[in-house]
């Protein structure tokens, strides 16, 4: 009797421990019977509005990587792995890996034709990543098809462009029911879905620059405005395009037809015999054409933020669970700050109330069997640059990392559910069935919070599972989950801010990762990869 009362006391007293953070309630208002419910309990609103108020204000300046804002952001996640106790596993005794970025943007684009300057996001635009400095003046340019240089067709067969600028169509050759003359199924190859294979291809050939026509300018320039009017990141040294890529423009149907002139119908009549014949067509256009493309290149250094905590099992801790959001976001733009509150400092957020719960229980004596990673990783915006440098640079190895846990904007509703209690879940079956089996048990048990999966399919057009961070661990082979509530106005812009966050919303998702992550940490036999990918 002594014994068992002795017990229960302690169990009381570390209650009340955890207690003296906050009222410790489940999400229907009853108390935790559980040691997961009771740490669970730790992560509420109120301390999520007051992380979120800091980490979205205007003084961390929009967060985008490589910035003051970002290195501000760290810190301050820093600071609280610190106030958590939480051991330094970076790189040279800190927090951080630090992380090189090769910065791309332009300092001068144009494009003349025949004496009228065309604007740029409107009538062209180019990637400045896989362009380098050029100035060209030109009086012709040679029109040749789809700039495809494949085994079976090849439109610079015979053609010279050696130092010429070329005109090419987007696309492949296809007949009149959109079958591809150039694979053995009919499917679209690589020629239509890559663009750089054309840009290659008019290397090799050793042409100057080659114009795209582009007859849905108006929604690629919307869904690439990111890349095309910030610094386009990328990793090291980035892809050379002086070594790989001819020069490059995008360009309208309209400003097509003013390159092409008098010798239009002469062009379509061209495209037409290479798609039945699949002979190349090449065509010669007289025209003045000048184009300056200047390169701005920088050195911007980054760092994801590694929070550790230690698995209690002597054998389990060598056994990784990483959870991970993004903290960085689209900094500033003129007068505007890009606070991103929703994106992604809901889920910033979330992870360290998370890490503060995990650590309170390793505290009391009942910390995870496993070691679990809380990272804040930074260039998500950038093309999910963060998380792929940790994968191809891990400071714990991958071979051991069992899990990716990943929270990436879940601080508000869209205009598709009535009632917010839902969540989206992305990936929990694409590797692992018993990984999606955990997190529906876990919501069943603690939070009954609605799980939609309409963004897990493989055919959404939206493709979200493909960008967030868990993707990067899941192309290595690791199962990973993501949480995500959905898009809505503010999204990518200036008033993405704190006062629109739903914090109770995020309090039940936080519990819900919590439950999902508890029982992936402390399950005596890790989760399997038993899913065949299509």
């Amino acid at each position: 009797m002594n014994k068992l009362f002795f017990l229960f006391s302690l169990l009381f007293v570390s209650f009340l421990g955890s207690a003296q953070q906050g009222a410790l309630v489940l999400t229907d208002g009853s108390e935790p019977t559980d040691k997961a419910a009771m740490y669970a309990a730790r992560i509420q609103a109120a301390d999520m509005k007051e992380l979120l108020t800091v980490i979205a204000s205007d003084e961390m300046e929009g967060r985008e990587t490589g910035e003051a804002g970002q290195r501000k952001a760290a810190d301050f996640i820093a600071g609280k792995f610190a106030d958590l106790g939480l051991p330094k596993k970076g790189e040279n005794d800190t927090y951080f890996q630090e992380i090189v970025y090769t910065a791309e943007s332009w300092a001068t684009i144009k494009l003349n034709v025949n004496g009228a300057e065309q604007k740029n996001m409107r009538q062209f635009y180019a990637f400045p990543a896989v362009n380098q400095d050029m100035k060209i003046e030109a009086d012709e340019v040679i029109f040749a098809g789809y700039g495809i240089d494949d085994a079976k067709y090849s439109d610079y067969e015979g053609v010279d462009v050696k130092d010429k600028v070329v005109l090419i169509y987007y696309g492949e050759p296809v007949n009149k029911r959109g079958v591809s003359r150039l694979t053995d199924d009919g499917s679209i190859s690589e020629w239509s879905t890559d663009y750089r294979r054309k840009l290659r291809a008019a290397k090799k050939y050793g042409a100057k620059a080659v114009l795209i026509i582009d007859d849905k300018i108006q929604k690629n320039i919307a869904e690439n405005r990111r890349f095309l009017l910030s610094p386009r990141m990328r990793l090291g040294r980035g892809e050379e395009p002086a070594k790989n890529y001819a020069n490059s423009l995008f360009i309208s149907p309209e400003t097509a037809k003013a390159v092409i002139g008098d010798n239009y119908k002469k062009v379509v009549k061209a495209r037409k015999k290479i798609s039945r014949k699949l002979k190349p067509r090449p065509v010669t256009l007289p025209v003045d054409l000048k184009i300056k493309q200047e390169v701005d290149v920088k050195k911007l250094v980054g760092s994801n933020v590694v929070g550790y905590i230690e698995g209690s099992d002597p054998v389990l801790k060598n056994e990784i669970v990483i959870v991970s959001a993004h903290y960085d976001h689209l900094g500033k733009r003129g007068n505007s700050i890009y606070n991103g509150a929703d994106d992604n400092g809901s889920g910033t957020t979330t992870v360290l109330e998370i890490a503060e719960a995990l650590a309170a229980a390793k505290k009391d004596g009942n910390g995870p069997r496993r070691t679990v990673i809380c990272m804040l990783v930074s260039g998500e915006e950038k093309g999910l640059l963060g998380s792929k440098y940790y994968v191809e640079n891990p400071l714990f190895p991958l071979e051991q990392t069992i899990v990716d846990v990943n929270v990436d904007m879940v601080g508000r509703s869209d205009d598709k559910h009535e009632n917010s209690n839902y969540v989206y879940v992305i990936g929990s079956d694409r590797l692992s069935s018993e990984l999606h089996e955990i997190n529906e048990a876990a919501n069943r048990k603690y939070t009954n919070i609605d799980l939609d999966y309409t963004y897990n399919a493989e055919d959404d057009p939206n493709r979200y599972y493909y960008r967030s961070d868990h993707y990067n661990f899941a192309e290595k082979g690791i199962p990973a989950i993501f949480y995500f509530s959905g898009v809505h106005a503010d999204y990518h812009r200036p008033t993405d801010t704190v006062e629109k966050i739903e914090f109770e919303k995020m309090e039940t998702i936080g519990r819900l990762v919590f439950h999902t992550i508890w029982e992936l940490a402390n399950r005596d036999k890790a989760i399997e990869v038993d899913v065949t990918q299509p």
